[in-house]
């Protein structure tokens, strides 16, 4: 119930709405109305300065539908742009005028249809035609355009040519396509060009999956899995297939949604180590120690991005000297998103705008407003409302400081708590204010990153607390949280379910170099500027948790803590050589380092395993990933007779080139649409629908991937000039293990001379240990390296 007060012989009440914090509330800050009930009426009191934040407000939001609106033109009408209209109208009406007919009769049709109307003289009808011809051969040479860049599109040969070799066709298509690709592309400018993903032919997949087998099973039990095979691309194959290929006229991609729905949204364990994954700051440079300076450039810098992302400022990636694009999709739901928990499946709501981020500290959460006089707050700005959380005395409300233990572990109840007790009243609001902010922050109270003294340690315990923190204190829903350690280290965890980690790695890379390199620090380590006092303080969020909710929240707790303490991470930086001297030995880098890997999981189990390297296949309209086998017949030969003493340099050399230029080939293969997985997991989603049994898919799909690798990719290298600053040089980022007695080992080539190595497994599995996966992939390294004829000398020369 409101207060009331009594004046003389009157009863009043009183309203009042501001932005204020409860607890540090500004004299001189204005409220948004305020209205005093009498019995003579209403006494209505409106603020000017409240007025002008909501006028400001609207405007924002206006030139924000403005822009949308103007994007939406631009890129519907590309490659060609909409100016391109006036000339070819221009041009119509000119050749009208030269008595000449462009039309072939069409605009004469047009005429006599107009005249049918009696309300247009000779000359307006004329125009008329002339701007509606025109318009119609506008609109026919853009999808002409459009069209043609789509074939073009579809032919990937150039990608299958010997490296540092082009011939004469595949440059004649280059011009092709940069002839119909237009100027100054925006961001999704190619959407509408872009291939798509094209279905393999059953028989195909089924003969490159069984020889991705081959040198895993047993004669015995590789012969009775060709029959299940054989049997599958005969019979229940090409019915299952003729759904497929139906799905792939009718939707954009054939995969992604599927593989959206069914591998993440649909997953019921929880996010954090399974899932999630995390991106570090650079490696050895810290540019200030205050937290909350580095926060402020680090939001501001985040912001920024997403400015660029709503102006579509963004340019497409492109391959190929800068001529094939790449999809943007994934880019569509960075900001304002978060994965929303369900008993049976999740969701992904995502909002076109807004203009808060949730900030985590000390088990409390605050709401920060990243706009204020209509503009957005400058990185002072932004230090000087993280400094006021990190200065705010309070304590967590009850249930509070655990609360985000609920989206790191099992999906189920997390759904039925927050069903229960997060529908209404201030539970609803606190949480709508975290899942609706544009991000979330956590203000670590850890020190963490790189230390010369202890670097093993120091980098583990760096990996550990982004993947996965106290459990408590990331909130593992939300598209992606920002972590500022408290000596200033910064990093990222990232939900997967909306994009794959080279989309969050795009924006990442903008935000350390706009962090160190444009935004910059005082001498004192503040951020550049001035406070501002008139901005409202932080406010914060408000929480009734019963304690049946409490208990929930303990038992995810629980279930976390145990995943978290079982998982063993080894991140390291490989100073021997990179990908400038593996370059010198004419091979692939990327194959270089799968080989190594295959030679270190031999020595350190003893056998060959599945494994899986992660490529994309953006290539194509909505791609997000496809499989690359990368046990092969042809890397267990190398790898075997790297372990033969009475194998010589040359043999071993024949076979590493052998395995490299195979595995180039499956990489090749998976990115223009010829993979293996995906297609079969596609298949087995027909067979479920259908309610039909598959001995063979349900083998396929069972087996684990003891295995799992992912490049990270350097995207924007020209936001770092390492020749002028070697020390910027960037960490990269990793994932917790796949399977249980598997590792998962995610890696950066890092300019010429370096390779940074996250390497995870679990304690509670007695075949695996990090570190002793760690010394053996040093030890392969060096050993493939050493086939060339390099030694450590020569490669000190070569640093």
């Amino acid at each position: 119930m409101p207060a009331r007060s009594f004046r003389s012989r009157k009863e009043r009440l009183t309203f009042r709405r501001s932005g204020r914090s409860l607890k540090m509330a500004e004299a001189h800050q204005a409220v948004a109305f305020q209205f005093t009930v009498t019995p003579d009426g209403i006494d209505l009191r409106l603020s000017h300065e409240a007025l002008k934040q909501i006028y400001l407000s609207g405007l924002h939001s206006w030139k924000k539908k403005f822009i949308r609106f103007k994007n939406g033109v631009i890129t519907g009408v590309y490659p060609a742009s909409p100016s391109s209209w006036l000339i070819v109208v221009v041009g119509v009406m000119s050749t009208m005028y030269a008595k000449i007919d462009p039309s072939l009769g069409i605009i004469a049709k047009i005429n006599r249809t107009l005249d049918t109307t009696g309300y247009m003289s000779s000359q307006t009808k004329n125009i008329v035609s002339g701007i509606l011809f025109g318009t119609g051969l506008w609109v026919a040479l853009i999808i002409t355009m459009r069209y043609s860049l789509k074939v073009l599109l579809s032919y990937h040969g150039w990608m299958f040519a010997e490296h540092g070799k082009m011939s004469r066709a595949t440059r004649i298509w280059m011009c092709m396509v940069k002839i119909f690709s237009g100027r100054k592309p925006m961001l999704y400018s190619f959407q509408t060009s872009l291939p798509r993903l094209p279905v393999p032919a059953v028989k195909d997949t089924v003969n490159r999956y069984l020889e991705s087998v081959r040198p895993l099973m047993k004669d015995e039990d590789f012969k009775r899995m060709t029959a299940l095979a054989q049997d599958f691309a005969v019979n229940l194959g090409p019915r299952l297939q003729w759904y497929l290929k139906l799905k792939s006229w009718w939707a954009t991609n054939y995969v992604s949604d599927w593989w959206e729905e069914y591998v993440y949204l649909r997953g019921r364990g929880p996010l954090m180590v399974n899932s999630n994954y995390y991106a570090m700051d650079l490696l050895y440079v810290i540019p200030t120690h205050l937290q909350a300076a580095r926060a402020g450039n680090g939001i501001h810098a985040i912001l920024l991005y997403r400015h660029k992302l709503d102006r579509e400022e963004i340019k497409p990636i492109l391959l190929l000297g800068s001529t094939v694009p790449l999809c943007s999709a994934q880019w569509e739901r960075m900001f304002n998103t978060c994965r929303i928990p369900g008993e049976e499946t999740d969701t992904i709501q995502h909002l076109r705008d807004s203009k808060h981020i949730v900030v985590f500290h000390k088990g409390r959460y605050f709401k920060v407003w990243l706009y204020h006089d209509g503009r957005l707050l400058k990185p002072r700005e932004i230090e000087q409302q993280i400094q006021r959380i990190l200065d705010d005395p309070s304590e967590p409300q009850a249930g509070e400081a655990k609360l985000a233990a609920l989206t790191a572990g099992e999906r189920v109840p997390w759904a039925k708590c927050r069903q229960a007790y997060f529908g209404r009243g201030k539970n609803k609001q606190s949480l709508d204010a975290v899942e609706k902010a544009a991000f979330f922050v956590t203000l670590d109270e850890t020190e963490q990153g790189y230390r010369e003294e202890d670097p093993d340690a120091s980098m583990d315990s760096y990996a550990k607390s982004l993947l996965h923190g106290r459990c408590s204190d990331r909130w593992f829903d939300k598209s992606f949280t920002f972590i500022v350690f408290k000596n200033g280290k910064m990093g990222m965890n990232a939900e997967h379910s909306w994009a794959d980690a080279p989309v969050v790695g795009h924006l990442w890379e903008y935000v350390m170099s706009t962090d160190c390199f444009q935004l910059g620090y005082a001498e004192d380590g503040h951020c550049k500027g001035d406070t501002n006092p008139n901005i409202p303080y932080p406010t914060r969020l408000q929480w009734d948790i019963p304690e049946e909710c409490q208990d929930v929240i303990e038992t995810s707790l629980n279930t976390a803590n145990i995943l978290a303490s079982d998982v063993d991470f080894h991140s390291f930086p490989f100073h021997a050589f990179g990908k400038g001297l593996i370059k010198k030995c004419r091979t692939s880098p990327d194959a270089f380092v799968q080989l190594a890997l295959q030679l270190a999981h031999y020595k350190d189990m003893g056998k060959f395993c599945l494994t899986y390297e992660a490529s994309m296949t953006r290539l194509f309209r909505e791609g997000r990933t496809e499989t690359v086998r990368s046990c092969s017949s042809e890397s267990c030969s190398f790898v075997l007779a790297m372990v033969d003493p009475t194998q010589t340099v040359k043999q071993k050399l024949r076979l590493f080139k052998i395995a490299s230029e195979k595995h180039q080939h499956l990489y090749r293969l998976a990115m223009t649409g010829s993979g293996i997985d995906r297609h079969l997991f596609c298949l087995y989603v027909v067979s479920k629908y259908l309610a039909v049994d598959s001995p063979f898919l349900k083998e396929v799909l069972s087996e684990p991937w003891r295995l799992s690798t992912s490049q990270t990719p350097q995207q924007q290298v020209e936001l770092f000039d390492l020749e002028r600053n070697p020390e910027y040089v960037s960490s990269g980022g990793g994932f917790g293990p796949v399977a249980d007695d598997g590792y998962g080992v995610s890696y950066i080539l890092v300019g010429e001379n370096l390779i940074n190595f996250h390497i995870s497994s679990k304690f509670s599995s007695p075949e695996t240990d990090s570190h002793r996966f760690g010394k053996h992939l040093k030890q392969a390294m060096n050993d493939i390296m050493a086939l060339f004829g390099f030694s450590s000398n020569s490669r000190k020369e070569f640093h």
